[in-house]
């Protein structure tokens, strides 16, 4: 039986704190696995495409991400190829940190379950690489690009007490309504000429 979370909203203190490393002792405990198997619940249930456990009041460093391929069935495939958005396997990631950042950066409406009803426009970088302990406490590191990219940057921030509204261009900051009536199938491009905004 799929087990939900209460996913905390902004202005609660623990998204605004940096989370604590978790030790391998904290890793192996069997209550982890639960707890691993209830944010994937919860992330899948909301539906998002990654949740971090200070999202739902834990100040530790874990995340799970999932991009399932149902998640974009609705976005035109042009909006998709811009985004570089591929489905993503579950997957958690423990005590994750950046290694690598690129130059290049990229800017793409952005929401998130702890601003839950908003989205805004969020420059971050198109490429990263990320090393971090999965589930087993086996280390790991990914090469991630695009749209996958974005979603490492977004629960990394989470991790740090950071949330996108930080990095939020504020004159595109929108409901999820009128996103969908207004922004959501324009380029970058577009919205920002819309907007008034400069390149």
């Amino acid at each position: 039986m799929a087990m939900r979370l209460k996913i905390v909203q902004v202005g609660e203190p623990v998204l605004r704190q940096a989370a604590r490393a978790l030790s391998m002792e904290e890793i192996r405990h069997p209550e982890m696995e639960r707890l691993i198997d209830m944010m994937r619940d919860t992330m899948r249930d909301a539906p998002g495409v990654g949740l971090a456990a200070p999202q739902i009041g834990l100040p530790i460093q874990l995340a799970v991400i999932e991009d399932r391929a149902e998640y974009s069935r609705d976005v035109a495939a042009e909006r998709l190829a811009e985004r570089e958005r591929r489905p993503i396997d579950f997957h958690v990631l423990i005590n994750p940190r950046i290694v690598e950042r690129s130059g290049e950066q990229a800017e793409f409406y952005e929401g998130c379950l702890s601003v839950a009803g908003f989205s805004a426009l969020v420059k971050r970088s198109s490429a990263v690489t990320v090393e971090y302990l999965d589930q087993h406490g086996s280390a790991c590191r990914v090469e991630a690009r695009g749209w996958y990219a974005r979603i490492l940057q977004h629960e990394i921030d989470h991790l740090n007490g950071q949330l996108y509204i930080d990095r939020m261009e504020p004159r595109s900051f929108t409901n999820m309504e009128n996103l969908g009536r207004h922004w959501q199938n324009l380029s970058v491009e577009q919205v920002r000429a819309a907007l008034g905004l400069s390149r």
